[in-house]
């Protein structure tokens, strides 16, 4: 917004709060008001409409601490004294005489157009455009260049499905100083990821660029699949006898289908198998997926199932599995 419009506007009075309220105070009306105004509560009420234009605009400002210090500023002085004359005629007469105690007068003719409110303040607080004495800016960002401003980046965020992450999806965002917006999350997307959507943020001035959308995605985690970088990781239960003489078992994927993979006789549960390009695709390359094994120990045996067993167990006896663990601990 232009800081001559600030003259006109008196956003305190539009959100019905005073000008010393705090930021929980402005939230609270700002909030009563829009659920009251909201277009979708008054399909047709033009004056609805607007007045929800309005509050939305007054709560940029004032919910902005630095935008509010640059409003409160140029509002003060629009009714400290100084005295606006229409049209041409009036001018800015003796507006801050000797300003900051130095001796030197800021005077404007009578003669052409209101002068622009940055080149006014540029030179009270700079002499000529150059900021604060020391060259530094007034706050607020006025400073020694005239010219409309570029608008502000807005930041936002949004929660997305763990295979809407993977295959890229479309959501829509929705506020009442931006309305309706419509963002692309790519393919691969991470949890907590930053997207910057160029041009969807505040308006700038005319004539200058919007500012950005800053979108900070989160993800939700999926029951089945894990996902380790472009990698997904999935754990791959096979029972003892497919472990211990090897078997082809079929490894679920993302996209709902199956592949078969081969566990080779003797597999220890724990072991990393690599399905190749079954991961996270990003442009031409993909990720792959890892099944990790686990063997189920079966909790109730059959009588065949245990006399098997059991003599499995009198055909290993002698074999201790642990003597190398132990060896090894006392290095």
């Amino acid at each position: 917004m232009a800081s001559q419009d600030w003259f006109e506007k008196d956003f305190y009075a539009i959100l019905g709060v005073p000008q010393d309220a705090d930021a929980a105070t402005i939230k609270k009306k700002y909030r009563k008001l829009a659920r009251d105004l909201h277009p979708d509560h008054n399909v047709g009420d033009a004056k609805a409409e607007e007045r929800f234009k309005e509050i939305g605009e007054a709560y940029a400002v004032l919910s902005d601490p630095e935008q509010r210090r640059e409003y409160d500023a140029i509002r003060a002085m629009s009714h400290g004294g100084a005295r606006f004359a229409p049209g041409g005629g009036g001018g800015f007469e003796d507006i801050f005489a000797n300003f900051g105690g130095g001796g030197e007068q800021v005077r404007f003719g009578t003669g052409g157009a209101q002068p622009n409110i940055e080149d006014l303040l540029g030179q009270m607080f700079g002499g000529g455009g150059a900021g604060f004495p020391g060259g530094g800016a007034y706050p607020g960002g006025f400073g020694s260049t005239a010219g409309p401003r570029a608008g502000v980046d807005v930041s936002a965020s949004t929660r997305i499905g763990f295979r809407e992450a993977v295959e890229g999806s479309t959501v829509t965002l929705s506020s009442p100083e931006l309305g309706r917006i419509t963002a692309r999350i790519p393919p691969g997307v991470k949890d907590g990821q930053k997207i910057k959507l160029r041009g969807k943020g505040r308006k700038g001035d005319p004539g200058a660029p919007a500012g950005d959308l800053i979108l900070t995605v989160s993800v939700d985690k999926h029951p089945v699949f894990g996902r380790e970088g472009d990698n997904l990781t999935i754990d791959l239960p096979v029972t003892f006898a497919e472990a211990a003489l090897g078997a082809t078992v079929a490894v679920p994927t993302l996209d709902g289908g199956s592949v078969k993979v081969k566990i080779a006789p003797g597999t220890p549960s724990g072991r990393v198998l690599r399905l190749r390009g079954r991961g996270v695709k990003r442009g031409d390359k993909a990720g792959d997926l890892l099944a990790k094994v686990q063997v189920v120990v079966p909790q109730r045996l059959t009588d065949e199932a245990r006399e098997a067993i059991e003599t499995m167990a009198r055909a290993e006896d002698g074999q201790d599995p642990r003597a190398d663990l132990f060896e090894r601990a006392r290095l």
